[in-house]
């Protein structure tokens, strides 16, 4: 057997082996990959940085375990940058798996926040988060479309209680606090169609500021909607996460999964050349064999 017929040959585990291989040895470089930052993603930083101390910004955790890698460290920069700034925080979760990762992100960033930091040149000192004060968890209530409904006329109508079983009414946050005209954006982290139910059922029915986090292979499906303004802003897959995480001067995760994800990539594009060389140059030898 020559070069190209072993070429052709090439079982796929091998493949996924030296995939793997690369994956792991990449985690442990420290190159660092060039972030280029897209006017949909700084749309959204500006918006943030400039609202006031106790202005409130909510956040929909709208996706799954398996959505993870792209969508957690949006929320991660998110939080952190809001708590840095004094603002106030209302987290809900229309997927029926999001509350766990909401709540390990609350308690993480809580902890990131207690420490002094310097982001882009501005000094934070350490501060404690207090839920109900700082933030409120509203939860996980079933059939997304009808809570985003709900919550446009009362957030006490889908959720009495917070996460904890706390009376909203008890809350200081939640103080003068109705619906969605006390809140200056909502931003939804999304992996599905509760994207769409948040233009559909929220932001067009009730006129609020909308912005999304997505999953990489949703985001071109809603850049229509940021040109026609129904949405102010998008982040989308891993990359999109990368470059909030530079904006906000936060590094985390998604700055981390870039080395990753490029020599992955890089990989992916060889295996590719090396399988149509073969390809062709199979082809090409079998033709002047008279097959």
């Amino acid at each position: 057997m020559d070069m190209f017929a072993k070429m052709m040959a090439l079982d796929r585990r091998w493949v996924f082996l030296t995939l793997a291989i690369v994956c792991v040895v990449a985690y442990g470089l420290t190159f660092e990959v060039p972030i280029l930052i897209n006017d949909e993603v700084q749309s959204i930083y500006n918006f943030i940085d400039t609202l006031k101390p106790g202005q409130i910004v909510f956040i929909a955790v709208d996706y799954d375990p398996s959505n993870q890698a792209e969508l957690q460290p949006m929320l991660y920069a998110l939080m952190e940058q809001c708590f840095r700034k004094d603002l106030k925080v209302i987290i809900t979760a229309l997927s029926q798996n999001g509350p766990g990762m909401a709540d390990q992100a609350i308690r993480d960033v809580s902890d990131s926040v207690k420490l002094d930091r310097t982001y882009n040149g501005v000094n934070y000192p350490g501060r404690t988060v207090e839920r109900g004060k700082d933030y409120v968890f509203l939860g996980y209530k079933p059939y997304p479309s009808l809570i985003i409904l709900g919550m446009g006329q009362n957030f006490r109508i889908p959720f009495p209680t917070d996460y904890y079983g706390t009376p909203i009414d008890s809350l200081p946050l939640m103080k003068g606090v109705i619906n969605y005209d006390q809140v200056a954006c909502v931003i939804s982290l999304a992996a599905g169609n509760i994207a769409d139910m948040w233009i559909a059922d929220g932001q067009g029915r009730y006129n609020f500021k909308l912005a999304f986090g997505l999953t990489g292979v949703m985001g071109a499906d809603y850049y229509p909607y940021l040109s026609s303004k129904q949405i102010f802003g998008i982040m989308a897959g891993q990359y999109g996460a990368a470059q909030y995480e530079k904006l906000t001067d936060n590094k985390g995760m998604a700055q981390d999964g870039m080395r990753i994800q490029l020599l992955a990539h890089w990989l992916i594009i060889l295996f590719i050349i090396i399988g149509n060389i073969g390809f062709f140059a199979s082809r090409r030898k079998l033709k002047e064999q008279g097959k």
